[in-house]
């Protein structure tokens, strides 16, 4: 179950035919713990919209986030709880990720946080990878990590841990972020990254 007493979770993509499946889980003692989330985002969907739900079974929402547009250029996404009431929002800063991929992520009671690639080295790097010819098509092979800040204090940060598959580590540092907006932004960073 999750809590907010949780400070670092795991997250591991599986990639299916018509849905990307992720699996967050509690961390025990820097391994993968009990399963907290589980989400499913659909392929191709003309108007994104992510459910979270707390196991496996999908018997219980635990929270979402949609798409404000169908075209979402710098649109943003509602998070929401497992009722559907607003618990926060993110969006694309579309002009700073040409060169840096740029979240900004609200939630109620607090100042915008601002997330982005660590190494913007790397981030150039990602950008030039996709239109190269002789390697468009085969997975970025480098690890890239993402901190988000609050007025120059660490909210959370989404490493990548391993090369080909998609594992993340996800540290959140500031006690009063929701958990479920982060993992709807930690989500978010993978699933949405390339648009």
């Amino acid at each position: 179950m999750l809590t907010q007493a949780m400070n670092v979770l795991h997250m591991h993509q599986k990639v299916t035919l018509m849905v990307n499946r992720y699996e967050v889980f509690a961390d025990d003692n820097g391994e993968p713990g009990q399963l907290v989330a589980f989400v499913e985002q659909k392929r191709l969907a003309f108007k994104e919209q992510v459910t979270i739900y707390t196991d496996s079974g999908r018997s219980r929402v635990l929270a979402g986030f949609r798409a404000r547009k169908v075209i979402d250029l710098g649109s943003g996404y509602d998070v929401l709880d497992g009722d559907g009431r607003p618990i926060g929002a993110f969006r694309k800063d579309f002009g700073k990720s040409l060169t840096n991929s740029t979240w900004h992520l609200d939630q109620a009671g607090a100042p915008v946080a601002t997330g982005s690639e660590r190494n913007a080295g790397l981030a150039i790097l990602r950008r030039l990878w996709g239109v190269l010819p002789l390697v468009n098509g085969i997975p970025f092979p480098f690890r890239y990590h993402f901190d988000f800040a609050r007025d120059g204090r660490p909210v959370f940060s989404v490493d990548k841990k391993t090369w080909v598959r998609d594992h993340y580590l996800i540290r959140i540092e500031d006690p009063q972020v929701d958990r479920r907006v982060v993992i709807a932004q930690a989500v978010a960073v993978d699933a949405l990254q390339s648009r």
